[in-house]
């Protein structure tokens, strides 16, 4: 049996499959009150029930799970649910670290009580299956072995799991998430993202990758853009069948010892699928409301209507929103928050902020 398929199975009342280990030190007293603190801080979001019409199909969800973004990953799931017109059969699979200060088993039981109609699975991503293919980056976060679960999501699912939406948690949905369901991945493509076409594209990769004549013509005739891997519609089962993990692993291991890029898990992706991508609608991934990845200034809405906010970058709002420097956009996430302390300051969802003419 190989080592991506190597499981521990906990004995939780929702069951865990383990995939990996990354390890968090709570290295004092004051760490660990703290993470006590958030798990007992959040309130229970109302029940969410399917309407008259609705199928009987799932559709499936990955995001990470852990302490530093839980509070992210709580409020994304709770937009979703609350503008899905179907929120019943939306199906989440966690991919949770097994030595955060938070355990897999305490999460199953912060997210069966805070949401109590969403459907789940836990699963536990093992560090050791792609610690030794980090390389450094621009900024430390980016180095978070749970970064790279999204590598492994045709290992880590159940393999009846054909297709699934993976979301960063750092974002809000304020459409009905079956609308990105739906969208055809076409000429045998495995995912489906935004692009971004306009941006420069080489500034992605170092100049020892562009001088070289073997690495640089990897893009062959296609017309590569960029693609934000914070949001994709993924076909599980064509990326199990193209063996995509180990194209993207292949990537790291020639980061590791030539720098071809600064910019933590995106490039390989980049590498791999840019110009085969199913382009979706910029409607589904405005990114980049956390700012740039050093000072993590506030950002404005790309033009045009909008159904998924991403606060890539380096500002987190919860984080702006507690410190008292909120950005305006981030007045936009905070309804979603269940965390107790914030339930007080929360306004409309939709019609403040002067913004309610982006969501149509």
């Amino acid at each position: 049996m190989g080592r991506f398929q190597f499981c521990i199975l906990f004995l939780l009342s929702s069951p865990l499959m383990c995939f990996g280990i990354r390890y968090i030190p709570a290295n004092s007293q004051t760490q660990i009150n703290q993470r006590s603190d958030l798990l007992l801080g959040f309130i229970e979001a109302p029940e969410y029930r399917n309407g008259a019409g609705c199928s009987r199909d799932i559709i499936h969800l990955a995001m990470t799970i852990d302490s530093e973004y839980l509070r992210g990953s709580i409020a994304a799931l709770h937009s979703v649910l609350r503008h899905a017109s179907c929120p019943e059969n939306v199906f989440v699979h966690f991919i949770a670290a097994e030595f955060d200060p938070i355990s897999p088993r305490d999460l199953t039981r912060l997210v069966r009580s805070t949401i109590p109609s969403l459907r789940f699975k836990m699963y536990i991503f093992r560090e050791d299956a792609v610690i030794n293919l980090i390389s450094s980056s621009i900024r430390i976060a980016l180095e978070n072995p749970l970064n790279y679960a999204r590598n492994y999501l045709g290992d880590i699912l159940d393999p009846f799991i054909n297709r699934v939406i993976y979301l960063d948690s750092d974002v809000i949905i304020v459409d009905d998430i079956q609308n990105l369901w739906t969208i055809t991945l076409q000429n045998n493509r495995a995912i489906g993202a935004p692009e971004y076409c306009h941006t420069n594209f080489t500034h992605y990769f170092t100049d020892t990758f562009w001088s070289d004549p073997v690495m640089s013509r990897v893009f062959g005739s296609k017309n590569p853009c960029y693609f934000n891997t914070g949001v994709m519609v993924m076909d599980i089962k064509k990326w199990r069948s193209g063996n995509y993990r180990k194209r993207v692993e292949n990537w790291m291991e020639v980061q590791r010892t030539k720098r071809i890029y600064d910019l933590g898990s995106l490039p390989p992706f980049l590498l791999v699928f840019a110009g085969n991508i199913e382009p979706v609608d910029h409607r589904w991934n405005q990114h980049g409301l956390g700012g740039d990845n050093v000072k993590g200034s506030c950002r404005e809405l790309h033009a045009g209507p909008v159904s998924l906010l991403h606060w890539s970058g380096k500002g987190k709002p919860w984080v702006r929103l507690d410190e008292k420097r909120a950005c305006p956009l981030d007045r936009l996430w905070e309804p979603y928050d269940l965390y107790k302390s914030n339930n007080k300051r929360h306004q409309p969802v939709v019609g403040s902020n002067g913004y309610s003419n982006y969501f149509v």
